[in-house]
């Protein structure tokens, strides 16, 4: 059986954003299963890292946006906001969907791992998620 959710998040501001509970909280899983999450927008992303430390959320906005900056001279699409280009490509990197296996009716992922919602923009708005969920 598929089951399909609309999940739309609260705003968040840029930086990486543990939404574990949330996904949690608005989905009944199944005893087993796979659950994939697809974020619906071109500037943000999904990832599973770290859940335990906030630092780490921290060094990955340092780091991307090392790697990534804002006002570089060769960027073309710069009509909405010096933050816009650079969060698709932020986006392209990191990804816009997850597979996590479901097991005993729960998320089965490692002790110290957490899903992520990665915004990219510094005013991205609510973010919506489709969970499909294959049991």
């Amino acid at each position: 059986m598929i089951q399909q959710i609309q999940l739309r998040l609260p705003e968040k501001q840029r930086g990486f954003h543990l939404i574990t509970s949330y996904i949690e909280s608005h989905l009944n899983l199944p005893e087993t299963g796979l659950l994939n999450l697809f974020v619906q927008h071109t500037s943000a992303g999904l990832t599973i890292n770290e859940n335990a430390d906030p630092s780490v959320r921290v060094d990955f906005e340092t780091i991307l946006n090392t790697m990534v900056p804002e006002n570089r001279p060769e960027y073309t699409h710069t009509l909405e906001g010096s933050d816009d280009m650079p969060s698709h490509i932020k986006s392209s990197l990191v990804g816009c969907s997850l597979n996590i296996p479901i097991t005993k009716g729960r998320l089965n992922m490692g002790t110290w791992q957490g899903i992520y919602l990665c915004e990219f923009r510094n005013h991205g708005g609510h973010r919506n998620i489709l969970a499909t969920i294959y049991s």
